[in-house]
């Protein structure tokens, strides 16, 4: 029988398209901006913000976006020009993992408890989403990636030369702060895909994998979108194949190989530099 006759795969091919295409984007302006500490550590506060959610008897939906985007704004601000300070997130690291812990145990002890909840909150639960959930996910993560290629071009100029930008009045620390804005609510929609635990590797290695084939950022941004749906599509139909890999899983080594590959073949490229001009 056809993967596509089932609807827990339509639904899941639905809301995994658009969440990748999503991450693709967002991960690529992460290690653009060697920001990818900061995606480890929306991580932590997804899944700390959805126990929180359960605990306190609401939807787990709400606790991850009042979460990171909570965090996210909170680095912009006070990081320097709207980039997170990894001292910062250094210092709270554990505190918000540990938190999440605390979250838990009063979730599965007091709460109308299902205690593993959490499981699913730490490796994603793509193939139990019912088709509203889908058409909703799909929708947000649309519309995240809309945003973030609404303020490619500046972003871009921010991201490879900051100190130029702002001499020509490009608005640094705004986009700064709206990039983790965006970066935090996609770290929320990316965690019922793959969870919290993996959400990293979703952002980081269809980026990293398009760095390294291609120096022209655009060029370099489309294809990391391409990778991350493709891959996603990829591992989806590996986990169907072979129902013992958790869809989790698999997406993560299809991008992982993908990567993998790249580090074999292809030389490192310098660092993208973009003239003044051509950016803004």
């Amino acid at each position: 029988m056809s993967a596509f006759s089932h609807p827990f795969f339509l639904h899941a091919l639905l809301a995994g398209t658009g969440i990748a295409f999503a991450a693709g984007l967002v991960g690529y302006f992460l290690v653009l901006r060697a920001q990818v500490f900061t995606g480890d550590a929306l991580s932590h506060v997804a899944f700390t913000g959805a126990l929180a959610g359960l605990a306190l008897g609401y939807d787990l939906r709400l606790g991850l976006f009042a979460a990171t985007l909570a965090f996210a704004i909170l680095m912009g601000l006070v990081g320097k020009r709207g980039r997170a300070d990894d001292v910062a997130i250094g210092s709270v690291f554990s505190w918000i993992l540990g938190l999440g812990a605390f979250f838990l145990t009063l979730y599965a002890t007091h709460g109308a408890a299902d205690g593993t909840a959490g499981v699913g909150v730490l490796f994603g639960s793509i193939f139990g989403l019912s088709a509203g959930q889908a058409w909703l996910a799909a929708a947000v993560a649309v519309g995240i990636g809309l945003a973030v290629l609404a303020v490619t071009r500046p972003l871009l100029f921010a991201s490879v030369d900051e100190a130029v930008a702002a001499a020509r009045r490009v608005p640094v620390r705004i986009l700064g702060i709206v990039f983790l804005v965006l970066a935090g609510a996609c770290a929320a929609e990316a965690t019922q895909a793959v969870g919290s635990l993996l959400l990293l590797g979703l952002l980081a290695a269809p980026a990293g994998t398009a760095q390294r084939l291609t120096d022209r950022p655009y060029r370099a941004l489309a294809l990391s979108a391409g990778l991350a749906v493709t891959e996603m599509w990829a591992g989806l139909a590996l986990s169907y194949a072979a129902p013992q890999l958790p869809p989790s899983f698999s997406i993560l080594a299809v991008a992982t190989a993908a990567y993998a590959v790249t580090l074999g073949v292809v030389r490192n490229r310098p660092r993208t530099r973009l003239r003044p001009v051509q950016a803004w």
